[in-house]
């Protein structure tokens, strides 16, 4: 029979085994997930859910997680807003589901930034929305005015030739204006990157 002694040894060491074990094992996916909002992004005319590969490598390198980013492949790649923002709310629910976050960001280019606004309008998205970080959003083709409880962030080019600064340009939102940056150069610029990874880390 083990005496007291080294019954109280064998205890004291398997809790610090125990402790040892909670200190270094590497954090599971639901805590990785936790640590920021989930990000979903929304692409435009014609575009698909590979659109954000750069603007999401750029973040990994930032410290986010791949299971903190979600792309949507749009089903009417003529942005038909009907049916985009039914598959918005659907993938927004399901991550909200999956990571137990409350709310996403999302981060929209082009006609995504109007199919989104719809959604966040039209099917109940303002509760689960917390940021919108619109890149040359068709923004206006939905409203001229950023929704109430919903912080969102116009990012838009001068030298865009394809959505008119003018239609990106939100009442009641933060505009950002860049330069130099065309229509689809604005996913896949260094300095667009950095303004994103700012606002979603605020």
């Amino acid at each position: 029979m083990m005496k007291k002694k080294n019954w109280r040894l064998f205890l004291a060491g398997t809790f610090i085994a125990a402790l040892l074990v909670l200190i270094i094992s590497p954090p599971s996916k639901a805590q990785a997930a936790a640590s920021h909002t989930p990000v979903v992004f929304v692409h435009g005319l014609g575009g698909s859910d590979s659109n954000f590969l750069y603007i999401q490598s750029y973040l990994r390198s930032q410290g986010w997680s791949s299971d903190e980013m979600f792309a949507i492949d749009l089903p009417s790649k003529q942005g038909d807003q009907r049916l985009n923002s039914a598959a918005i709310a659907s993938l927004v629910d399901q991550v909200i589901q999956n990571t137990g976050s409350s709310k996403v960001n999302i981060v929209a280019h082009s006609m995504g930034g109007a199919n989104s606004l719809y959604y966040i309008l039209n099917r109940n998205g303002g509760d689960k929305v917390g940021k919108l970080i619109t890149l040359g959003g068709a923004n206006r083709l939905t409203t001229s005015t950023a929704p109430e409880g919903v912080q969102v962030i116009s990012i838009y080019s001068t030298s865009d030739t394809i959505v008119s600064p003018y239609l990106s340009i939100l009442n009641g939102a933060h505009n950002i204006r860049v330069t130099g940056v065309s229509h689809i150069g604005l996913i896949f610029n260094s300095g667009v990157n950095r303004l994103i990874s700012e606002t979603l880390a605020e």
